[in-house]
């Protein structure tokens, strides 16, 4: 399922870079990343289903991105959608502790979620699954179906190699960290996890890029915001029955 990869003020031109991939059912109808019609200010792809987003950005500098927390057992139907979370940060007018003080007390409402929000300085990360929210430190990050920095072979491969390009201390070629998101590495069996979807669903999603009949990954996405606050905002867009893969770019600079 979904990885996101964050560098924080890990790199001396920038100041964050996300590297993130969604993975959702091949059916359920997305559009691409945009400036929203009923949203001006955010930037992001939306679920066409539920109105949510999985990762976006705003032109004042607000941040989110969402996974689901990977627990069969626990799903509750009837459960309101986690990416309605993304889209409120993103379209609405609280600061991260109040926003999150508010969710908190909601949680236990939605199926299991880890939510990452903030601005170009200061991210925090939250889960119903795992406890209180806390602030993410300058450095290199992980986070895919569990929690935070959990060592899925998928996030611990993606860490390492997002660390390799970053340790470089030119300008990091965005091709190269797309290449990261296209990864198809399998891991061995040994060490997957048990999440309770059986091997051979492990297996199937235990790629960075996950293909198959019916599920796998829709979108890969790049955010880098340099130390003069200009985003660059790149995503790439899959479709299983076609080879093309449509690529938008935004830039602009964070309104003070």
């Amino acid at each position: 399922m979904c990885l996101i990869l964050l560098a924080i003020k890990s790199h001396p031109a920038y100041k964050l870079i996300i590297a993130a991939n969604r993975d959702e059912f091949y059916e359920r109808p997305t559009a691409p990343a945009a400036f929203w019609a009923d949203s001006p200010d955010v930037l992001a792809g939306r679920d066409l289903r539920a109105g949510g987003a999985w990762l976006g950005i705003t032109k004042k500098g607000k941040i989110a991105t969402l996974t689901n927390y990977r627990d069969p057992p626990s799903i509750k139907s009837g459960a309101p959608s986690r990416g309605n979370l993304v889209r409120n940060y993103l379209s609405g007018d609280k600061n991260p502790a109040d926003f999150l003080a508010g969710l908190e007390k909601k949680a236990g409402f939605y199926n299991g979620f880890n939510l990452i929000i903030g601005d170009t300085e200061d991210l925090y990360w939250y889960s119903n699954r795992g406890g209180e929210s806390r602030r993410l430190i300058p450095g290199i990050h992980g986070l895919s179906n569990h929690l935070l920095e959990t060592p899925w072979p998928k996030v611990t491969r993606g860490k390492k190699a997002f660390r390799k390009i970053l340790s470089n201390q030119k300008i990091p070629p965005p091709d190269e960290l797309f290449t990261i998101l296209a990864d198809r590495t399998i891991p061995d069996d040994k060490s997957l996890p048990d999440t309770g979807v059986g091997l051979e669903r492990e297996r199937m999603l235990s790629p960075i890029f996950i293909t198959s009949e019916i599920y796998g990954t829709r979108s890969s996405t790049l955010i880098m915001i340099d130390k003069n606050n200009h985003v660059t905002f790149m995503e790439r867009t899959f479709d299983p029955a076609s080879d093309h893969q449509p690529m938008s770019t935004y830039e602009f600079f964070i309104e003070a």
